[in-house]
C-alpha cells in the first residue's frame, strides 16, 4: 500500500507552510539557520508529513498543544533533512510527559525512550532544555529519535540502515573502535562524549548524534573517523555549517569551546 502512503504524502506536502510554526521553532532551537537554503521547503515538507501522521498524547497531566507537536517533529525531521522521512515509518505515537517520569523497568527518573512498539516517549522539559542549548552535546530528543533510526534495521545496535551495503564494514570498524576506546577511559572520548555513551552499542551511536549536530567542530577535530562515518550517514556536514556562521560572523574559527 506504498502508493496510497506516498499520495497521501504528496498531498500533505502540497498545503502551505503554516508561518506561526517557524515562529515556535525558533523560540526552542537555532538550527533553523543551518538548514540550506535548497533543503528548506523538503524540511518543510517533512515536517508537515511527521506532524499530520503521527499521534501524539499527553502523560502525566501534561497537556499536548500546537506548538508541542511541531517542535518535537521538526527536532525529528531535522535528522532524515538529507534521507527521507519514510525513516520513521514505525513510529505511530509520541507520547510527552511534562517532565522526568519514572518507569516501573528502569531506575532512577528517565527524560525520554524508544519501544518496540512504535512510540517515542519524551519529557516535554527535557526536550526544550536540549533544544535551547544547542552546544553543550545533550539533546534528549534528538537523542531518542536517533534511537527511531537505529532500530529500523531491527534492533537496537547502533547500526542504522546505512545508505549503501559498502559502508557497513566501514561503520562496524569506526564505531566499535571509538566505543572500545571510550569504555577504556580514552581521555579525548571522554572529553567530547557523554558517559552514558558507554552503556552499549545503541546508546553510543545516539549520544554520538548529539555530538555530531550539537558539537560538531569538536568531534571532526577530535574524533574525524567517527565524524565522517556520521557525516555519511545523515548526509550532513554541520562542522562546516558551524565553520561558514563563525567566519561570517568575524568570529575565531578555532575556538576550542566549539
Amino acid at each position: 500500500m506504498g502508493w496510497i502512503r506516498n499520495w497521501r504524502r504528496r498531498k500533505v506536502r502540497s498545503r502551505p507552510f503554516p508561518v506561526e510554526w517557524i515562529g515556535m521553532i525558533r523560540e526552542h532551537s537555532q538550527f533553523l539557520d543551518e538548514i540550506p537554503t535548497p533543503l528548506v521547503a523538503k524540511f518543510q515538507g517533512d515536517l508537515l508529513v511527521f506532524e499530520e501522521e503521527k499521534e501524539f498524547f499527553g502523560a502525566g497531566g501534561f497537556e499536548v498543544t500546537e506548538e508541542v507537536r511541531v517542535v518535537i517533529s521538526a527536532a525529528a525531521v531535522r535528522l532524515v533533512l538529507h534521507l527521507d522521512v519514510s525513516y520513521f515509518d514505525r513510529v505511530s505515537e509520541i507520547v510527552v510527559y511534562p517532565s522526568a517520569y519514572v518507569h516501573p523497568d528502569h531506575d532512577g527518573v528517565i527524560l525520554g525512550q524508544v519501544s518496540d512498539w512504535h512510540a517515542v516517549v519524551l519529557a516535554w522539559d527535557a526536550v526544550v532544555s536540549g533544544l535551547r542549548n544547542a552546544r553543550d552535546g545533550h539533546d534528549t530528543a534528538t537523542h531518542e529519535f536517533a534511537h527511531v533510526l537505529d532500530r529500523g534495521s531491527g534492533a537496537f545496535d547502533g547500526t542504522p540502515i546505512l545508505r549503501a551495503r559498502e559502508d557497513y564494514g566501514p561503520w562496524a570498524r569506526v564505531l566499535s573502535e571509538h566505543f572500545l576506546r571510550l569504555r577504556n577511559g580514552g581521555r579525548r572520548h571522554r572529553r567530547l562524549l557523554r558517559e552514558y555513551a558507554k552503556t552499549n552499542e545503541a546508546e553510543f551511536f545516539a549520544v554520538a548524534t548529539e555530538t555530531f549536530f550539537e558539537k560538531p567542530r569538536v568531534m571532526r577535530r577530535r574524533a574525524p573517523e567517527l565524524y565522517g562515518e556520521l557525516q555519511k550517514f545523515y548526509g550532513a556536514d554541520p562542522a562546516s555549517v558551524r565553520d561558514a556562521q563563525l567566519e561570517r560572523d568575524g568570529r575565531d574559527r578555532d575556538d576550542r569551546n566549539d
